[in-house]
């Protein structure tokens, strides 16, 4: 079932590509198909493979578009429109943590062990953690790539676990580092506001005077 998902999700990308160009140009669908869908699938297997070929950034694999018989403003036109569908989206990857620590270096051996872990990110996927409320913290970076980034998030949980530990405190790993959605970080964030301003009612409530 899997494969077959991804056969038709390959080939409803390179379909909706063409059919952008024959509306554009005002060409006939199945004429782009055999000048340009048809010969990349008997060269690379798939259309969608030569696709994202052709706008890798890997110069040595040769670009799959310039032995197509089209004219050279075609070719570019295609290209452009294969990046704007086809270039790499960014994806969140989230977890949630709990972190305590009793003993005495306390609340400063939290922040030590959760620096440790922000310092596992890098240029292009930087670990961002924010506080839920205690002991629960989010950790989250944004990648290309899915694996990538959840394995980064298990490096730096890693690392905040060994430091805690290390300092008589623990870690519970509260949800897995897994890819999020729009609609679980918008309910994450209405959650963290509301908790927010619960908070400030509390830090506002005076002791009534007699």
């Amino acid at each position: 079932v899997a494969a077959c998902e991804e056969r038709f999700n390959k080939a409803k990308a390179v379909h909706g590509v063409l059919r952008h160009l024959a509306e554009r140009r005002k060409y006939f669908l199945q004429d782009l198909y055999e000048k340009i869908g048809w010969p990349l699938y008997k060269k690379y297997g798939h259309a969608f493979d030569a696709f994202k070929l052709a706008i890798s950034e890997d110069r040595n694999s040769g670009d799959p578009l310039a032995d197509l018989d089209i004219p050279d403003d075609l070719r570019e036109e295609l290209k452009k429109y294969i990046l704007r569908r086809l270039a790499p989206q960014p994806i969140k990857i989230r977890s949630d943590i709990e972190v305590s620590c009793f003993a005495y270096a306390g609340i400063d051996a939290i922040r030590a062990a959760l620096q440790a872990g922000m310092a596992v990110g890098n240029e292009q996927s930087p670990i961002r953690i924010k506080l839920i409320a205690p002991p629960i913290y989010v950790l989250s970076t944004t990648t290309l790539e899915k694996e990538a980034g959840i394995a980064l998030l298990n490096k730096s949980i890693e690392t905040i676990k060994d430091n805690i530990t290390a300092q008589g405190g623990k870690l519970d790993v509260k949800m897995e580092p897994k890819a999020v959605s729009l609609k679980e970080e918008t309910a994450l964030q209405q959650m963290m506001d509301r908790l927010a301003l619960e908070n400030e009612e509390v830090d506002g409530d005076a002791p009534e005077e007699d």
